[in-house]
């Protein structure tokens, strides 16, 4: 299925395929598929035992980390009968078990928790500068790398982050590390939106806006990203003194996320998803020890889980 994530309308916020396995496919099989289906990422869903493991996929990578996707599988497991109104479940993935939570009273709706990372104060590159620059945002206020890997640049509150071009063609060409992840924000609601959705969020204010581009991980531009909120969010927290803060992504697909701290370290995001289609998968399931199996080559291995699948199942509760 596909499932606008962190929006409640359709043709709006991040789309993730969601795609139910019956059994684990190798690593090929999942790339080729994520390709194929061509969404910013791609979530597999997969139950061992008792357990819901849960890995992501763009259209040239796999990923540690991805809240959008999250949001999506939650809300596919509520469709398919998996999950009932209110109930919390833990999804296995590479950056540990994620709480995820459906809406009692609000089908479409949901939470879940994610690692924020860590910002890390660093020289802002020249060549960043001369990219904004150029394409009118002008010099960012400051700049930090994170433990995510993604790069962060703090703008002006007047610089009209909405508007600007295709940046994402150009950062593609700079550093590594800047083509993949490179959050751009600013503080308040910024120039007046002009999308019709612009506004209040769960009925709250604005705090920061962002856009996220990662040029280098196949995706020029991601709608709405619910790991770059994750990781921004204390951030603002700090700065505005508030325990919960409201962003907006200003993009094409623009959507907006709720962020609440946790005693934890987590943050959790609150958003809503509009299921766009739904359908079945009509592909051969591959065999794990066949090389020639559909959906891309499969080395044989001598488990039936694949290694990313079994690093998973054992992660502990």
């Amino acid at each position: 299925m596909l499932i606008e994530a962190f929006s409640d309308r359709p043709c709006a916020g991040n789309g993730a395929a969601v795609v139910l396995l019956p059994e684990p496919w190798g690593d090929g099989q999942l790339q080729a598929l994520a390709t194929s289906l061509r969404q910013s990422e791609t979530a597999f869903l997969l139950r061992a035992g008792e357990r819901w493991l849960l890995r992501w996929f763009t259209p040239s990578t796999e990923v540690p980390l991805c809240g959008h996707a999250t949001l999506a599988a939650l809300l596919a497991l509520g469709h398919w009968g998996q999950l009932a109104p209110g109930a919390e479940l833990l999804l296995r993935t590479r950056s540990g078990p994620l709480a995820v939570r459906s809406d009692p009273l609000r089908p479409w709706h949901g939470s879940i928790d994610l690692p924020s990372g860590e910002l890390q104060p660093a020289e802002i590159p020249p060549a960043l500068v001369a990219l904004l620059t150029r394409h009118g945002l002008g010099a960012p206020l400051h700049f930090w790398t994170s433990s995510l890997g993604y790069r962060v640049a703090l703008l002006e509150d007047h610089a009209p982050l909405q508007e600007v071009g295709a940046i994402a063609t150009t950062l593609a060409g700079l550093d590594g590390d800047l083509a993949k992840g490179l959050v751009l924000m600013q503080g308040g609601s910024g120039p007046q939106e002009t999308h019709a959705a612009a506004g209040p969020v769960a009925g709250l204010p604005v705090d920061y806006r962002l856009r996220f581009f990662a040029p280098g991980l196949g995706i020029p531009e991601d709608p709405v990203t619910g790991s770059a909120h994750a990781l921004v969010a204390p951030w603002w927290r700090e700065r505005l003194q508030r325990d919960r803060v409201v962003g907006w992504q200003c993009s094409d697909r623009p959507g907006g996320v709720v962020c609440e701290a946790l005693r934890s370290g987590m943050i959790r995001l609150f958003g809503a998803g509009h299921l766009l289609w739904n359908g079945t998968l009509h592909a051969q399931i591959p065999r794990l020890d066949d090389p020639g199996a559909p959906l891309g080559a499969a080395l044989p291995v001598p488990s039936p889980w694949p290694e990313g699948w079994r690093v998973l199942s054992a992660m502990p509760c």
